[in-house]
């Protein structure tokens, strides 16, 4: 039955919530004790409950013990990264999956067919071993066919299956529109996420269309929406090793800390690594952070980062810009431009001291702030720096493997 209910459901899965889970099975074999107990003590507390007066605590807390081990085989089996195969199956895959199913299931009945026939014109009985065996080839057959039809679909779907692991380093700056949300993906290292966007933006499925199944670290430059939004909505919805931070408001820490995910503070000096990718902190200095910071601007105390890869290096702004934040980071390959191209004064010294040979910058299209401003561009123009940017090119993505530096957008 089981396997028959995923069979089933697998397709319709995969259409609508992009993922397969691979230990669905598992799952049901590890909480079939506890289930049937579980539905028949919560319809006797239903029913119990009905009549004023009548005690149904002691029901209620042998069940919550069956109920939380449920939970429990739930999480252990969707926590790990490899649960999960995230996919786009398309239309086209679903057809062709329910397509296959339902062949698999109309040449099992057309063989019992033949099977019974055959049975009574010879006038014979099939044994409990002939019956085992059509019963394992029909199974074989469905499990078959309907898995030419996922694979089918997941090759034939939209074009837009994940892709594979990273060569080198991957950067990926994503389309939130108006914010901030950078992915960094090193070979054989956890993926670690640079701000999130603004809320309801479809953060989960934006890593999941990269590949990402899990984060080693999420880094919140500084509390505001377009920055922290997309993050608060992954807590408790998508694996997060550990939140790095600068300055967030408490109930922001109180969300983290509910959802299990461990925080630590960052500042000038300090450093995340994960795999052959490092982060250094350049601002701002931990001084700064020690105060209360009511009525300050938070764009002045966001974390400024300069991810490298080799020789690569890419300087991570935030919304700090350079005419508050003094920063050396020296000679770097790619700027992301601060405050989405806001007015910079202090913009030209950078490019100058920096010497970046792109410039990305995270807007939204049609923003009410005019961003980016006329002057900043200008400004990287006069510097002879390339600009890309994601409300006209869409996500912009950076392939470093070795020396080179491979650039593509969705424009």
């Amino acid at each position: 039955m089981t396997i028959a209910a995923t069979l089933a459901t697998a397709p319709l899965i995969a259409f609508h919530f992009e993922a397969v889970s691979t230990m669905t099975l598992v799952a049901n074999l590890l909480a079939l004790p506890a289930v049937a107990p579980a539905m028949w003590l919560g319809m006797l507390v239903a029913a119990a409950g009905q009549v004023p007066g009548l005690p149904v605590g002691a029901l209620n807390a042998v069940n919550s013990l069956l109920l939380a081990y449920i939970a429990q085989v739930a999480a252990w089996c969707g926590r790990p990264g490899w649960a999960f195969l995230h996919v786009r199956l398309g239309v086209g895959g679903l057809v062709a999956s329910y397509a296959s199913i339902v062949t698999a299931a109309v040449l099992i009945i057309r063989r019992g067919h033949r099977r019974r026939m055959k049975k009574q014109a010879n006038g014979s009985k099939t044994g409990l071993h002939g019956q085992l065996s059509a019963h394992r080839w029909g199974v074989g057959l469905a499990i078959g066919l309907a898995a030419l039809g996922l694979a089918w679909g997941f090759v034939s779907g939209d074009g837009n299956a994940a892709p594979g692991p990273p060569a080198g380093l991957r950067i990926s700056v994503l389309d939130v529109g108006q914010g901030d949300a950078i992915l960094l993906q090193p070979r054989a290292a956890l993926a670690v996420l640079v701000d999130g966007g603004p809320p309801g933006d479809g953060l989960a499925a934006k890593l999941a269309d990269a590949g990402v199944t899990r984060l080693g670290a999420t880094i919140v430059t500084h509390d505001q929406s377009d920055h922290a939004g997309g993050v608060r909505d992954l807590l408790g919805a998508f694996p997060v090793g550990r939140l790095l931070y600068g300055v967030l408001r408490r109930r922001t820490l109180a969300e983290v800390a509910a959802a299990g995910i461990p925080s630590r503070r960052l500042a000038r000096g300090g450093e995340l690594r994960s795999g052959g990718l490092r982060l250094d902190v350049l601002w701002p200095p931990a001084e700064l952070l020690a105060g209360p910071h009511a009525g300050e601007d938070p764009n002045q105390l966001a974390l400024v980062l300069l991810a490298r890869w080799r020789r690569f290096s890419m300087l991570l702004t935030a919304d700090a810009e350079a005419e508050t934040t003094p920063i050396e980071p020296g000679p770097i390959d790619v700027l992301k431009v601060a405050h989405h191209g806001s007015d910079d004064a202090g913009l030209g010294d950078l490019l100058d001291r920096t010497r970046p040979r792109l410039a990305v910058i995270s807007v939204g299209a049609g923003n009410p702030f005019g961003h980016p401003t006329p002057t900043t561009l200008a400004t990287l123009a006069a510097h002879g720096v390339p600009i890309l940017r994601t409300d006209r090119d869409g996500a912009v993505a950076l392939e470093v493997v070795g020396d080179s530096v491979r650039v593509d957008s969705d424009g």
